[in-house]
């Protein structure tokens, strides 16, 4: 209780205009940056977990769901980009105190979101099959592939309603609740899967055998216990933002759901190069889903599961941007520029040091790691040798993620993803289809870690500049 009050106590001196020491900016920094890390940490654990499940089942089933993966995060990011055009809105509404205009923008932007959530479904729900055979996939797993896509795009709308509710939280400098309830996301992920994937069976439990019942969808099952935990939080999270929230709860007064151009323009200033930009990145890394497909099976679960795996390392990164997103979001809209910069390069160089550290780890432990989630040595052997190529590039990769995150707290999305895409598309595809040829799989992780220390490196120099400080509210 008393780490949370000084928590708020900090934030009520940037909004006051009052002087942080360098030692508080650090304090609020990891603050607000601890629970989005163990929520990211605790997903990617059980993320773990729901891969191992599915890797049980062999390699096709395992290749089915990893193929999916990259479009899977495509549309998930649209959603995020989308809600967070709203959401630094609302961080530098509370930071010049503009709490009833906040609470206003909370509710126009759950109209938005919501009926741009109802038409991506629907775009989902049509490419669902045609998708599998535009990857490439080997005629044998398009099946199931479909199966599992169509399923997480039915729920789609209620992921919106997790993302938006979520992020108003964040942006008002709650972290804990958004990630207590990720965390409890993740446990019931794992807790549907167990019995939604596997058949009924006998399980030993203490020396005793015991039935343990099970519905046997397989890959259809790990979807749906997906979907079903993302509606049990979604729905949770927007409880606790409606009636609960201190600042933005909308209980406090009365006001309109109907959104206002001007709020809307504002929004797709800053949602619209993110949106872009993530549809750019996505649509790549399912190009190179392309390139890796026709290497089979082996390398395409090596690959995903790869994924899976480095995740473990650069969640710590998207803790700390989430943090930088809300103190540069409400610096700014205090008008503190200094403050902001001071901040900045704070977030940045702890989150190079704590992924650096994660990088050592996934050198060392990479077979265990991918031991974890399949039980094929060939997939494991491959998955280790990807995964450490790709340590020596989490530190730059943390300098592009955590700055990124602070461009968006200032609304200045438009040169990051002109960067970005620049960095992917060029860099990374480039690489990538030049060193698959002779190198496999190997070649197309080597070709990624070139890639994120170019874009880190770039990113730390934009950063130097002061161009990137500005407001976006009246």
């Amino acid at each position: 209780m008393a780490a949370h009050t000084s928590k708020d106590t900090m934030l009520r001196l940037i909004r006051d205009g009052k002087p942080l020491s360098r030692g508080q900016q650090l304090q609020l920094t990891f603050a607000l940056s601890l629970p989005a890390i163990l929520a990211n940490v605790s997903a990617m654990v059980m993320n773990f977990i729901d891969a191992a499940m599915v890797g049980r089942l062999g390699a096709d089933d395992s290749a089915s769901v990893g193929l999916m993966g990259t479009t899977n995060w495509l549309f998930e990011g649209v959603l995020s980009a989308f809600a967070a055009g709203y959401a630094v809105q609302v961080a530098q509404l509370l930071g010049a105190k503009r709490n009833t205009d906040a609470r206003q923008m909370v509710r126009q932007s759950i109209t938005v979101c919501l009926l741009f959530s109802l038409l991506l479904a629907a775009l989902g729900l049509v490419l669902c099959k045609p998708l599998p055979v535009w990857l490439g996939a080997e005629a044998h797993i398009r099946g199931n592939a479909s199966i599992y896509f169509g399923t997480f795009m039915l729920f789609v709308p209620f992921f919106m309603l997790d993302i938006v509710a979520s992020s108003m939280l964040r942006s008002s400098g709650n972290m804990r609740v958004p990630s207590v309830l990720n965390i409890l996301m993740c446990v019931l992920d794992v807790i549907f899967n167990f019995f939604l994937i596997f058949p009924t069976r006998e399980v030993m439990v203490m020396g005793h055998s015991m039935t343990m019942p099970g519905a046997g969808l397989g890959v259809m099952g790990a979807a749906l216990g997906t979907a079903c935990a993302g509606f049990v939080i979604a729905m949770l999270m927007m409880y606790y933002l409606v009636f609960r929230s201190r600042e933005l709860r909308l209980t406090l007064d009365r006001g309109s759901f109907k959104p206002t151009w001007a709020s809307f323009k504002k929004s797709m200033k800053i949602s619209t190069p993110m949106g872009v930009q993530h549809i750019m990145m996505c649509s790549a890394s399912i190009v190179i889903t392309g390139i890796v497909a026709p290497l089979g099976s082996i390398a395409l679960a090596a690959n995903s599961f790869g994924i899976t795996a480095e995740s473990l390392c650069y969640m710590s990164g998207y803790g700390i941007a989430d943090a930088s997103t809300t103190l540069i979001g409400q610096s700014l809209g205090a008008g503190r520029k200094r403050l902001t910069r001071s901040f900045a390069w704070i977030n940045v160089l702890s989150g190079m040091t704590i992924m650096g550290v994660m990088a050592i780890l996934m050198y060392v432990f990479a077979p265990q790691l991918m031991g974890l989630m399949s039980p094929v040595p060939e997939v494991v052997d491959l998955g280790a040798r990807c995964l450490r190529v790709e340590a020596w590039a989490e530190p730059l990769f943390a300098a592009a993620i955590i700055t990124y995150g602070i461009f968006a707290g200032a609304g200045y999305t438009m040169v990051p993803c002109g960067i970005n895409l620049v960095s992917m598309w060029i860099v990374r595809l480039g690489l990538s289809a030049i060193m698959v040829k002779t190198m496999g799989l190997y070649g197309v992780w080597t070709a990624m870690a070139i890639e994120l220390c170019f874009r880190g490196t770039v990113y730390l120099l934009w950063l130097s500049s002061k161009r990137w400080m500005k407001t976006v509210i009246d």
